[in-house]
């Protein structure tokens, strides 16, 4: 399992889903503190490259040995792109969350939206509350 970080060049969801802009796409996972909490990654429950994703609200689902969980779109826009690895190496949540274990890619819709996420400090300081 992958230490304990949060990348300061990311943005954060309240809901414990990080986003990566470059340009008009955003990569989406979920941070180091829900794989932890969910325990061994199981299932990634892929949605449709061209799905409508909106803000806030539940896009897939992703089951660990725990539980089955909601994960949220930290921004709304179009799928482009589905981590395929996932399907068969969903543990890559656990080790990578960061880097190979990221889910999806969106084109933005409303670069707008991204103002209303959180910067590094301010979502550790949530899990510190």
């Amino acid at each position: 399992m992958a230490e304990a970080s949060y990348p300061p060049e990311l943005l954060y969801h309240p809901e414990h889903d990080w986003a990566r802009i470059e340009g008009d796409v955003a990569t989406f996972g979920i941070t180091w503190h829900a794989q932890d909490a969910l325990g061994d990654i199981v299932y990634f429950d892929a949605p449709a490259i061209g799905a409508q994703l909106s803000q806030n609200e539940p896009y897939t689902e992703v089951e660990s040995v725990k539980a089955v969980s909601d994960v949220y779109a930290p921004l709304s826009g179009e799928l482009v792109e589905v981590n395929e690895r996932l399907a068969d190496n969903p543990e890559l949540v656990n080790e990578d969350p960061y880097g190979d274990g990221w889910m999806v890619k969106i084109r933005i819709t409303d670069a707008g939206e991204a103002g209303g996420l959180l910067a590094r400090d301010a979502y550790v300081a949530t899990l510190e509350e």
